[in-house]
């Protein structure tokens, strides 16, 4: 059995920054290389996030939850673009989506992560 923590490391956490760096590009109207820079990864991470190349393959799995990462992913996109926050502190609103995605998902099990 996967710890919670890990699974969403693993599947939520690609969604979370593909989501941001939408939100960097297109409604903060960043460049790829701003928000590379911003979100702490590569222009063409960046690239991949916005073309669908990365992190949208598993998204069905969690369907249930993306209401509360999108929001999430909002507000910390936001954050970034107004310098608020580092790309070094993004982690801290990983740890805040996970908490809040665990205490509002307690029926899900770790298994509803599997692929």
């Amino acid at each position: 059995m996967v710890a919670r923590c890990e699974a969403i490391g693993k599947y939520v956490l690609p969604v979370f920054r593909s989501l941001i760096a939408e939100e960097l590009v297109r409604t903060h109207r960043l460049t790829q290389v701003e928000a590379a820079k911003r979100l702490g990864t590569t222009q063409a991470a960046i690239s991949q996030y916005l073309s669908s190349k990365r992190a949208h393959k598993s998204t069905e799995q969690f369907i249930d939850m993306l209401p509360k990462i999108k929001a999430m992913a909002k507000e910390t996109a936001t954050r970034l673009a107004n310098d608020e926050i580092s790309a070094g502190e993004v982690a801290l609103d990983v740890c805040k989506l996970c908490s809040v995605l665990c205490r509002g998902e307690q029926k899900q099990t770790t298994d509803d992560f599997s692929i």
